[in-house]
């Protein structure tokens, strides 16, 4: 069995744009499918799928751990954001060719399941949530629903400070949220990488009264060194990780005793081998596991297929509206019972792409939001839940 083919689909996701990756091989009908989707530079991981081709091609799809570490190191410009999540899409469905090929799912190549089921906790549950009685409304749905955690940003357009009065504001929908979830549910406080170190420390002594399962990301992702002295003067969990690319980035988290609870994307940070490699450094600190899982549906399937064989695996993110046209350009069947996701038994990743429902949804470019109100986030009038009972 050859690679002979990398093939890329871009499709429109309101808020972003799903990058999905296609490997095709030499035996007639056996394909895999990944997601490389990297928010904003949709075109540019794109494009860097197809350069990793000319290193795949001819290759057998099944010597994952040798094609990931051949196209890792003839990159001479390693890591970053771009190669690593074409990277980790192209692994992906390298998993997923190998798997279909024995009739497995994925997880079983993985050691097997340690569960059949993930608890979730909810992002984009409050949109469009404008004032504390509005968020506390919106959560009292989300929980209804069956979430384990709501997380949101509840800091609008902040950038590395805050006013007396953009703070408040801030605590004044937190004080509301936490009301609203008391004994039902946890909270979880989105930074989104926006602080200085004192204006992270300010938040975190404001947040200890609401008693947040973690503060996640309070500053930019590149000073991991300042995320160390933050979580030592705060009293609040420190969750971090979305935005470090691999295994060694990862070890300067760890060494630094800089977060509380881990959270790699699959997207990005190499795929699903790296990232049940970056678990199991976790597990050695005695680390709790959340992945950052935000996006397409692939990339969920791909984590699922994680959350089944990785011990230490703790909480799934979950959107829990998206788009209405989610259902209709893959096979996802999401099953969403008392507030955990269940782990599907298919082969492979347990999910396909269809490329004549993506072709309706072209690429269509979409700014950053954060600095612009997130408490404010646009999304589709006709946003609906993917889940189902």
């Amino acid at each position: 069995m050859k690679i002979t083919a990398i093939e890329t689909y871009i499709c429109h996701a309101y808020r972003t744009n799903w990058v999905f990756v296609r490997v095709m091989t030499s035996v007639d009908g056996l394909y895999g499918i990944g997601e490389a989707t990297l928010e904003h530079n949709e075109l540019t991981v794109a494009q860097q799928c197809r350069e990793l081709e000319r290193i795949f091609v001819g290759k057998d799809p099944r010597n994952i751990e040798a094609l990931w570490h051949e196209a890792y190191r003839d990159v001479y410009w390693r890591g970053g954001s771009v190669l690593m999540s074409a990277l980790s899409g192209v692994e992906m469905a390298l998993w997923d060719i190998t798997a279909k090929d024995l009739g497995v799912p994925v997880y079983r190549l993985m050691g097997g399941k340690v569960r059949g089921s993930v608890p979730c906790y909810a992002n984009g549950w409050f949109a469009p949530a404008k004032t504390p009685e509005q968020f506390a409304e919106k959560a009292a749905f989300a929980i209804g629903q069956g979430f384990k955690a709501l997380k949101w940003d509840p800091f609008g357009a902040a950038y590395l400070t805050m006013n007396r009065v953009e703070f408040e504001q801030s605590m004044a929908v937190v004080a509301a949220v936490r009301e609203a979830t008391r004994g039902k549910a946890d909270i979880i406080i989105e930074g989104h990488g926006r602080f200085d170190v004192p204006t992270a420390v300010r938040i975190g002594h404001a947040l200890e009264k609401f008693e947040p399962l973690w503060f996640e990301e309070p500053l930019p992702p590149e000073n991991l060194e300042g995320l160390a002295e933050v979580k030592r003067r705060v009293n609040v969990p420190i969750a971090a990780g979305e935005r470090l690319y691999n295994r060694w980035n990862f070890r300067s988290l760890f060494e630094l005793r800089a977060a509380d609870f881990v959270q790699p994307d699959v997207s990005h940070a190499g795929g699903l081998a790296e990232t049940r490699k970056i678990a199991a450094m976790a597990e050695a600190y005695h680390l709790p596991v959340c992945p950052h899982n935000p996006i397409g549906p692939v990339a969920n399937a791909a984590t699922l297929q994680l959350a089944a064989c990785v011990p230490n695996f703790y909480l799934l993110e979950t959107m829990n509206t998206d788009v209405p046209w989610r259902s209709e350009i893959t096979t996802e069947e999401v099953q969403f019972v008392n507030g955990e996701m269940m782990i599907p038994d298919k082969p492979g990743l347990g999910i396909d792409l269809n490329l004549d429902e993506i072709g309706k949804h072209p690429f269509d470019p979409r700014p950053l939001r954060h600095y612009k109100g997130t408490l404010t986030e646009i999304r589709p009038a006709d946003a609906t839940s993917y889940f189902t009972a």
